[in-house]
């Protein structure tokens, strides 16, 4: 049992234990290693070290905010890749007879470096797009997992975190160190409508085109009431109007029928409640509905609100799913890593999690997403130079019960047909998904297809 244990823990647990961040073993290397470069997917520069003539280092990151809390730092502690890679940036591979040479002229090996699946073109766009907005976006491919782009702000400059490290740390209102489309909970608003719509056709496979519901504006039971957004009132409505109309009656109403147990299960399949498979810190979106919950709760719940959180990462694993007929892909924003001057040492490979729902429920689930681009609440997708599947959320918070604003989301693909990537936006106090979200999706979506065609 010994020999087997130890075995297991050089072999199966070698990585994890190199690379957890309170491992401290893997500092002292960097007297013999001048710490690697972090690479983009186009070759760019996002962290590297800096050695002037008297041998003195400096860890510099040219793109400074943009790459923040995707890249990290190595100062003040590890953030970021910067943490997670930090036994392959203090690795070299460079050759045996270079190393040789260099430790008996007392002289420094490069690190490897770490090259990222994130692209400078696309992460610059979502820097951009979301502006003076607090919130995140995320970029990625459905078919692979790849990270294309991850933004959050409130941000921060590594160059300078040092200087600016007292200030962001007591700094709680902005939070600017927290990435937060990562670890960002936010209440889901109706673009929890797709995992609704796949319970209810879990529980009406045969007669889910049945549904109606007339939509007078609001709908009360007991003593909550929900209104659509903006006091709409979208009349008799089928399943597919209600998704596309993101009619929040007809969605109250079908969380009322819906079988609380299936649902809780169903919600947790898609990775409520427990952690995402990804190797950065990210946070549990959190799904609360108890069997026996009041027709509010269910209301609230089916709606995307309630205790529901999710985070933007997570929103865009489950629009991948639908996008990847039905197949989930754990993300990763790791290529792979190579020697410092450019021989590849490790691959990283595209690798499914789980099939979370048929082909054919993705597919049903797709055209919903169509129609909502075509004529319901993203229609400013339709028309393009290329085709795309949507929704739309439109999240009220609260704080110390307090009804404080609301967030705008969007989460959607591109190239329906064969879909290229994904992308899920969230700017806090934004309003409508239509006026802040889908804006930011656009710009990414226009800006992936100007160098992709």
């Amino acid at each position: 049992m010994l020999v087997g244990y130890l075995v297991y823990f050089n072999v199966i647990k070698a990585d994890e234990i190199n690379t957890n961040s309170y491992n401290t073993k893997q500092d002292t290397k960097e007297d013999m290693i001048i710490r690697g470069s972090i690479l983009s997917s186009d070759g760019e520069i996002l962290a590297g070290t800096n050695v002037d003539s008297e041998g003195n280092e400096t860890r510099l990151y040219p793109y400074s905010n943009i790459f923040a809390h995707v890249v990290g730092y190595a100062s003040n502690g590890r953030a970021g890749v910067e943490s997670t890679s930090n036994y392959d940036l203090l690795t070299s591979h460079a050759s045996i007879l270079e190393q040789v040479q260099n430790e008996a002229q007392n002289i420094k090996v490069r690190g490897d470096s770490v090259v990222l699946t994130l692209d400078t073109r696309m992460q610059q766009a979502a820097y951009n797009a979301l502006g003076s907005y607090r919130g995140a976006v995320v970029v990625m491919e459905p078919s692979t997992g790849r990270i294309l782009a991850m933004v959050s702000k409130p941000d921060f400059d590594p160059n300078t975190l040092s200087e600016d490290w007292d200030t962001l740390i007591s700094d709680e209102s902005s939070s600017a160190l927290l990435n937060r489309a990562a670890q960002g909970l936010y209440p889901p608003g109706s673009t929890f409508k797709i995992l609704t719509t796949l319970a209810y056709l879990r529980e009406h496979p045969q007669d889910y085109q049945n549904y109606s519901y007339n939509c007078t504006g609001s709908i009360s039971k007991e003593d909550v009431t929900i209104t659509c957004y903006g006091g709409s009132v979208h009349g008799l409505v089928g399943l597919q109007e209600a998704f596309y109309h993101s009619c929040n009656g007809a969605f109250a109403n079908i969380g009322m029928e819906l079988d609380n147990g299936k649902f809780i299960s169903m919600c947790e399949d898609f990775l409520f409640n427990t952690s995402l498979p990804v190797d950065m810190e990210s946070s549990q979106s959190r799904f609360m509905l108890d069997k026996n919950a009041s027709f509010g709760e269910e209301m609230m719940t089916a709606i995307g609100q309630g205790d529901t959180l999710v985070s933007p990462l997570h929103m865009a694993m489950i629009t991948s799913t639908v996008a990847n007929g039905g197949n989930m892909m754990r993300p990763y924003f790791i290529d792979h890593i190579e020697t410092y001057d450019g021989k590849l040492v490790k691959q990283s490979k595209p690798s499914s999690y789980k099939q979370l729902m048929s082909a054919e429920e993705a597919e049903i689930i797709t055209g919903y997403m169509v129609d909502t681009v075509n004529e319901g609440t993203a229609t400013s997708l339709s028309g393009q130079g290329y085709t795309a599947a949507g929704k739309t959320g439109s999240a009220e918070y609260e704080i110390d019960g307090e009804n404080e604003g609301t967030h705008s989301w969007f989460v959607g693909f591109s190239n329906v047909s064969n879909p290229d990537i994904v992308v899920s936006v969230i700017a806090e106090n934004g309003g409508s998904g239509s006026s802040a979200a889908l804006p930011i999706a656009k710009a990414l979506f226009d800006t992936y297809y100007s160098y992709n065609y």
